[in-house]
Order: structure tokens, then sequence, then C-alpha cells
């Protein structure tokens, strides 16, 4: 192809041009999702062929899903490679039990390394485990136990994994049920966990030689960090009383003595609940300042009105929003459709939302 250099002003015109784009570009990523409607946002769909997925995370601009039955979906622009985890102990499928949470090393383009928690069966009932496993060719092959003997159920499991920005892997789990568990502090439902990646217990994690960073919990199923380091979980009520807390050490959250505006001596009350209503919050991520909210039970995405003490929804497909992931200005969105009880078509699909 032939090229020509330009007379010096039509360089500063295209220069200008060119600013004025990129100026536009910046300002559009940088709108707050606060201010959209749902009007404002188009759906692609990317895959409809999901198997109950259940995390999204993301490594620079590739995604990574777990899907319960124990297959791990890799997504590279759009394309979808369905990728399989070799345990030492068999995945244990069934009802809310199975594959659910995943994080990845902050070095995973160098080691190659994530973090899987799973079910498995037990001789009476199930508990759940946190593995460390390394990506070889399209296999997941579990390297170690990082922490096990967390209490199982079928349906209240917790199961979200996340690391810090102090490099720890934090850890959600259930209350299965037993209203005894959240407030034992030796028991390791009902809690959120903090732990090395390598699996031994910080130093200064509030009991020493405990994994147990917060307890008094139901079943937390979303953790994410604002810009400002603080960390944050959203936890399914009992029928109503969905929760957002913002998460501090040696916190009690007050379940099951609890709920709504409770608060009793010791016990801290929620940032922000559902009331009577219900959510059935489950994923969560910061898009910039924004900390939006994938929900099952409210069927859409919402983002968090922080003066408010509230959620405003940004998008509905009619669908049980499980996850939710931001890259730039678009948002990922994965839908388990059939509930842990089996209700429920089983096409699950993975979207894209793009802002008008």
């Amino acid at each position: 192809m032939q090229t020509h250099q330009g007379s010096p002003r039509t360089l500063a015109i295209s220069i200008l041009c060119l600013i004025a784009m990129a100026g536009g570009a910046h300002a559009q990523e940088n709108r707050p999702i606060l201010a959209s409607t749902p009007q404002d946002w188009s759906v692609e769909v990317i895959s409809s062929d999901l198997d109950y997925p259940w995390d999204i995370t993301r490594d620079g601009e590739t995604l990574y899903i777990t899907e319960a039955a124990g297959d791990i979906l890799r997504v590279e622009d759009s394309r979808l490679t369905r990728m399989s985890l070799s345990t030492t102990r068999p995945i244990y499928r069934e009802g809310g039990r199975g594959l659910l949470g995943m994080a990845l090393s902050p070095s995973f383009a160098r080691d190659r390394t994530g973090y899987f928690y799973h079910s498995i069966e037990e001789a009476n009932g199930s508990s759940n485990r946190v593995i460390e496993a390394q990506l070889d060719g399209e296999t997941w092959h579990e390297t170690r136990v990082l922490i096990d003997g967390i209490p199982g159920h079928r349906l209240y499991n917790g199961g979200r994994l996340g690391i810090g920005p102090d490099g720890m892997l934090y850890i959600t789990t259930g209350w299965t049920e037993d209203r005894q568990r959240p407030q034992d502090p030796n028991s390791l439902a009902g809690k959120i966990l903090r732990i090395s990646p390598d699996g031994s217990i910080p130093a200064d994690n509030p009991t020493s030689g405990s994994p147990v960073w917060s307890l008094g919990h139901r079943n937390p199923q979303g953790l994410a960090w604002g810009p400002d380091g603080a960390l944050y979980a959203v936890e399914h009520g009992q029928s109503a009383h969905d929760e957002i807390n913002r998460i501090l050490p040696d916190h009690n959250y007050g379940w099951p003595v609890d709920q709504g505006d409770e608060q009793s001596a010791g016990m801290t009350a929620p940032w922000i609940h559902s009331g009577g209503r219900t959510w059935a919050p489950s994923g969560a991520t910061f898009a910039g300042q924004e900390l939006l909210i994938a929900a099952l039970g409210a069927q859409g995405l919402f983002v968090v009105d922080a003066a408010a003490r509230s959620l405003k929804l940004v998008l509905s497909t009619g669908e049980r929003y499980r996850d939710v992931e931001a890259i730039g200005s678009d948002l990922w969105v994965i839908t388990t459709n059939r509930s842990p009880r089996g209700e429920g078509p089983s096409e699950d699909r993975l979207l894209r939302l793009t802002r008008d």
C-alpha cells in the first residue's frame, strides 16, 4: 500500500481528532452505572450452553467460569474452551454442592495456579474443601489441599473465593442449617475465612492459629474489594433480609441471633439489607467505584446506591444472575436458571452487557 506524509496542518487536525475520540471513549467508560437505565444496555448472548455456572473471574481480558459438575470454561475473544479439573477426591455434585468458587493467583501468567472450592461426599453427608491446582494445557491438576473439613449442606455452602489486596485468600462458608455453628468460633461453618495462598494461617488473623476472619454469617456468596481496599460480602437471609456487609476482622454479623436492623450487643448490623423483600444476592464485583450485585431471586444485575443504602436495577433479562465481572465498560454475567432444588431449565447463559 502506498503511503504519504500529510501536511503539518492535516497532521495537527488528525491528532486533535484522535485526542477527542480518546477523551470521548474515556468519558464513556467512566460514566456512572448508577446514572444508567436498563434501556441504556445492549445484551449479547455469548453462550446458551452452560451447565450450572457458579463463578466468573478474569485474568486481564480472559474469563474463567466454573461449572458445578466440575468443568472450567475459558473465554477469550468471546470463544469458549472447556477445560477439566483433576482432583484427588471426586467433586460431589448434588443440589447446591459441586465445584463452586475459583480464584486465580496474582502471578497466574507465570505460575498458572488457581484455587478452587468444591464439595466432596462423606459417610455422613458432605464437606467442602479448598484446593490449589495448576493449569497444564486444557487440564487443571490438583497440587495440594489448602483447607478441608468445611461443613457441607445440600443448599448452604457459601463457596466464594477471592484474593485480597493483602495477597491472602478469603473463603465464604455456609451455615448448614445448624444454628450453633455460625456463632461457634471453632466451627468453619457460617464464616468468612482468611488463609495464606499456601494454606497456612496468617499471623495477623484475629485468633492465633484460626482461619476465621469474621463470623455470624448465614450463606455468604459474594466477595468484592473496593478501590480503598475495603472488603464487602453479600449473603442470603432467611426468605428475606438479604445483606450487604462491610467485612471487618473479628466482627460478628449476627446470624442466627439477629437479622435486618436488629443489633444485639457485640454484633454488627448489615450495611444494607433487603428488608421484607428477597434479592438472593450471589456474585459481587466493583466496576471502578461502583459495587455491582448479581441477584438470583431478584433476577437481575444491580448497582449499589451507597447514599440511599439501596440497590438500583441495571438490567434484567428475567433470569437468575449468579455472578458478574467487569472488563472496561463491559459487564459479563452468568446465569443459573436451575435452582439448587432442581427447579427451572438448565440452559444457562453467559451474557455480555454493553452500554449504548
